[in-house]
């Protein structure tokens, strides 16, 4: 496994797991908007949510990271969600009681009807309704030939199968019919295809100031972490993964990156060097113009083809996920 990831500090993270368990890898993407500590939450907790959901356990993977979503936005809440919310975050105001992108409001008896271990933690935060700022989540899970994702917001995931790209996941953005009614059920409104008037995005972590419906489930409200799931059954036409943030996908449509990639993995000694050039050809020189100036992060999972007979045992173990142990590489860079 090759990792690459620039110090430079960005809204974007990312979870790069071979063995979530003994058979299963797990790979995420968090773009954060309004601030980073979502995405660094979701970075952090998401894939431990996942790994210890009974649905997970039972071998419904779809299951466990769905519920997983919704669970992040549960745990961001009350004083246990403040004060890890608060260790990742940059900047505490001590004052007016504000870390990045965090507000604290009165939750009321606003709360969850299931066993919820952080909500049991008392202290001067135990109303925190949870933040403000959000993120996107888009999550691959491979267990056997089978590949799950998981998506909300407008981070994507595609595979290349034979050469030709695939998107496995969908942009939640005002302008889909089933989001628009969605929101304005809620009691929301859609200006310059923009969420009352400041959200590009439909579906994300976090975000609380669109969750506020009393009335109405996580799946209902304005914005929410209902995440879409698909689950894919892995071949051997299938040349590798790419979770991206919408950075990368601003510049590049679906195939155009499948293309730059299969251009440049055949003359690159590593992933790290194809995702480097891939963010080389993204990243614009300036600000003028807007594109290429956002930040980006992508993960590359290059799955091996299977060994044929005549090829040395050394060139890889077969493994427990049907193809054989997969490279995976990340690269993360400021485009700002």
């Amino acid at each position: 496994m090759g990792v690459l990831g620039q110090s430079i500090p960005v809204a974007v993270h990312h979870s790069a797991l071979l063995n979530l368990d003994n058979e299963t890898s797990f790979f995420g993407v968090f773009d954060g908007h309004g601030g980073r500590v979502v995405a660094k939450f979701c970075a952090k907790y998401l894939q431990s949510q996942v790994l210890r959901s009974e649905a997970y356990s039972a071998g419904d993977l779809g299951t466990a990271v769905h519920r997983a979503f919704f669970r992040m936005d549960e745990m961001m809440r009350g004083q246990r969600g403040w004060r890890e919310l608060s260790a990742l975050g940059d900047k505490i105001n001590k004052f007016s009681g504000m870390i990045e992108g965090l507000i604290w409001s009165p939750r009321g008896s606003d709360s969850n009807n299931g066993q919820d271990d952080w909500s049991f933690e008392e202290g001067p935060h135990s109303d925190f309704a949870g933040p403000t700022c959000g993120s996107t989540a888009c999550v691959a899970l491979i267990r056997n030939n089978h590949l799950v994702v998981a998506n909300a917001g407008d981070s994507r995931c595609v595979i290349s199968r034979a050469g030709q790209a695939y998107n496995l996941s969908r942009d939640h953005k005002p302008e889909l019919e089933a989001e628009r009614e969605r929101i304005l059920k809620a009691g929301g409104f859609i200006h310059m295809g923009r969420i009352n008037g400041s959200l590009n995005l439909t579906r994300a972590i976090g975000d609380m100031e669109f969750k506020q419906n009393k009335f109405l489930p996580p799946e209902k409200q304005i914005v929410t972490a209902n995440p879409d799931i698909n689950v894919v059954e892995l071949c051997d036409d299938d040349d590798f993964l790419v979770l991206a943030c919408d950075g990368i996908w601003d510049c590049m449509s679906s195939q155009q990156l499948v293309d730059f990639i299969h251009e440049h993995i055949q003359k690159e000694s590593s992933l790290s060097a194809v995702c480097e050039r891939v963010l080389d050809r993204c990243l614009a020189p300036s600000t003028i113009g807007g594109e290429g100036c956002d930040n980006m992060t992508m993960v590359l999972v290059q799955f091996k083809k299977p060994i044929s007979q005549n090829k040395k045992a050394d060139v890889g173990e077969q493994s427990a996920k049907g193809v054989e142990e997969a490279e995976i590489n990340v690269a993360e860079e400021n485009g700002s």
